[in-house]
């Protein structure tokens, strides 16, 4: 048995990332200890609601609790907490937010959130994502890329399904249309808000193929709740196939409305 175990007992989803196993290590030893305190606190309570009862103690003692043992349970604590806050959070948040991948295997996605839906904008074939802006975005352009960017021309987008391969690492930037949502990749072991204005990035490497929901953890409107999208894990060469496709569709309209205007001049 290990520390982790604990987080499957209460239902948490299973992890499919590298970096996945030290955030589920640093959960396991918060679940034994919420456990060591729930029981505890539980103990205690049941000793003073039976000791101190009104029928045991019919006159009011003014003076309370005389010795220092809760103090010192207190402290205790607060020196469990700074531990898992300073030996495992912070070296953690440091490695994903400084540490990121530039491998030329990387995907580099973006995801654009509004209410209540997600779209993913893809590299084409050249892997460069174009650039965007919150004015370029349209029915027909949905997550505002620059039309006029030639790194873009073969970019495409997935609603609301994140396709990636597994085994390489992933960089997905993260932006909102309108109020702050919340991607949360609950199998990768990573989140992070979706706020307009704000270009924000997270990065992790898939280790297992499967299906998953991606959520909003962030609460967002009334349609919250439906603010769901999917994340499938594949096989690289699955994916590969997949994109290559995708990307001469998406290079093939991006040429064919051009066209018109090159005839013209």
């Amino acid at each position: 048995m290990s520390v982790s175990d604990i987080n499957t007992w209460i239902g948490i989803t299973q992890n499919a990332s590298e970096h996945g196993g030290l955030v589920d290590h640093m959960l396991g030893f918060v679940h034994w200890f919420m456990l060591a305190l729930f029981i505890g606190w539980s103990i205690f309570l049941t000793i003073a609601f039976t000791r101190f009862r009104k029928s045991k103690n019919p006159s009011a003692d003014y003076h309370g609790v005389r010795g220092h043992a809760s103090t010192h349970i207190e402290i205790g604590v607060v020196v469990v907490e700074a531990i898992l806050l300073l030996g495992f959070a912070f070296p953690l948040w440091s490695r994903q937010a400084d540490d990121f991948p530039t491998s030329p295997d990387t995907i580099k996605i973006r995801a654009l959130g509004e209410k209540f839906l997600w779209n993913f904008q893809y590299p084409g074939n050249d892997m460069m994502l174009s650039t965007w802006s919150m004015k370029g975005i349209t029915p027909s352009n949905v997550t505002g890329r620059d039309l006029m960017d030639p790194n873009g021309k073969d970019d495409f987008v997935s609603p609301s399904t994140m396709k990636l391969p597994v085994g390489r690492p992933v960089i997905v930037d993260v932006s909102s249309k309108d109020v702050i949502h919340n991607l949360a990749l609950v199998p990768m072991r990573s989140a992070q808000d979706a706020i307009p204005g704000v270009k924000a990035h997270m990065w992790f490497k898939p280790v297992k193929t499967g299906t998953w929901d991606i959520i909003c953890g962030q609460l967002c409107g009334p349609g919250h709740a439906q603010m769901r999208a999917v994340l499938e894990v594949m096989d690289g060469k699955e994916y590969d196939e997949w994109a290559k496709e995708q990307s001469a569709s998406a290079a093939a309209k991006s040429a064919a409305a051009t066209a018109p205007v090159t005839a013209a001049k």
